[in-house]
């Protein structure tokens, strides 16, 4: 096993990866393999638990979401993984259009999973909510300056607003929602005037954005919330900054989703669907929450007292394969604006 163990850190420092073995002894009851584009530190606890509550082990290899879904691709059905965990929608429907995962019928899952947050041919289920809301100075803006996305590109703005780059799937994704809601025409218009908005350079990363903001370069951006959360954790409760719930009025915040689904040539595909049925179910969704400061996919579980922190919200029900279904008209949308 020392030598398995050696071997795959080896292999994983080759490939950029982390990997992990399970320590316990092999060739006893059962394995499930998983690629992850979630960090190490928020799916180990998960599985942990799932191992001590089931006895099936669990081994993962984590990276970004596009080298994990070329490496599936690769492998094809000589792949040793049972389940591909990654972060927001478009990601997942990537890879269901690539036919990477198969279809799966859980009644746990279809009960756990509101429907328009999961696949609607079973391939792939959201496990967590992300929302991608504005944030903005405290000590600059007012809320009630604040009311939509759109209005963001309104002359007010000009020379106020951040963004992070486009070329990150946060702002892919939510373009590509507001294509679904508003055509491309509008759309257009919309992220046009924020590139005409921008104070700066758009930044590489939500907490670029937040820090900016604290540091005078600008008033006002768009962040995926627990990015907010791990800021307030790091500087203080009394940092300078707060979050605006956009288009209440209207369809709602912007959400997504991490999720997963079964791989196509899973080895052990009734383990792997009772791991992601365990994720979808109280303790786990408890847990989703608690380790990133998202939002859990089921209704009913208990948001966690930072989280609750920031207020109620409605979000906005459309189907977030919309995400990955338009997101290639986004990316070519936001490249006609000069939105880098």
């Amino acid at each position: 096993m020392r030598l398995v163990v050696i071997v795959a850190l080896v292999i994983g420092a080759i490939l950029g990866v982390s990997f992990w073995v399970s320590q316990q002894s092999g060739g006893q009851g059962d394995e499930i393999v998983v690629y992850s584009a979630r960090q190490e530190h928020l799916i180990k606890p998960l599985f942990d638990r799932f191992t001590e509550q089931t006895g099936i082990r669990v081994r993962y290899v984590t990276d970004d979401a596009g080298p994990l879904l070329q490496r599936l691709r690769a492998e094809g059905g000589n792949t040793r993984a049972d389940m591909l965990i990654t972060v927001d929608a478009g990601n997942l429907w990537q890879a269901a259009e690539q036919d990477v995962l198969a279809p799966v019928e859980s009644d746990t899952l279809e009960r756990n999973v509101p429907a328009n947050l999961r696949d609607a041919d079973g391939r792939w289920f959201g496990l967590s909510v992300r929302a991608r809301t504005i944030v903005y100075s405290t000590e600059r803006v007012a809320p009630e300056d604040l009311s939509t996305y759109e209005a963001l590109a309104d002359a007010e703005w000009e020379g106020r607003l951040c963004l992070r780059t486009s070329k990150k799937v946060y702002n892919q994704s939510l373009v590509a929602t507001m294509i679904a809601r508003h055509g491309e025409e509008r759309t257009e218009e919309i992220v046009g005037g924020w590139v005409d908005n921008l104070a700066t350079q758009p930044f590489s990363n939500d907490t670029a954005v937040m820090e900016a903001i604290v540091a005078g370069q600008c008033d006002v951006g768009i962040v995926n919330t627990y990015y907010f959360g791990r800021l307030q954790e790091r500087d203080g409760d009394d940092t300078p900054l707060a979050l605006f719930w956009p288009n209440q009025d209207a369809e709602g915040v912007h959400v997504n989703v991490s999720g997963a689904g079964i791989t196509r040539h899973a080895s052990n595909p009734d383990a792997a669907l009772q791991l992601l049925e365990w994720l979808s179910e109280q303790e786990a969704q408890e847990m989703f929450g608690a380790l990133n400061m998202e939002y859990p996919v089921r209704p009913d579980t208990e948001w966690t007292e930072r989280v609750r922190s920031w207020g109620d919200f409605h979000g906005d029900d459309i189907d977030v394969s919309e995400a990955g279904r338009r997101q290639v008209d986004a990316v070519m949308l936001m490249d006609r604006v000069g939105y880098r």
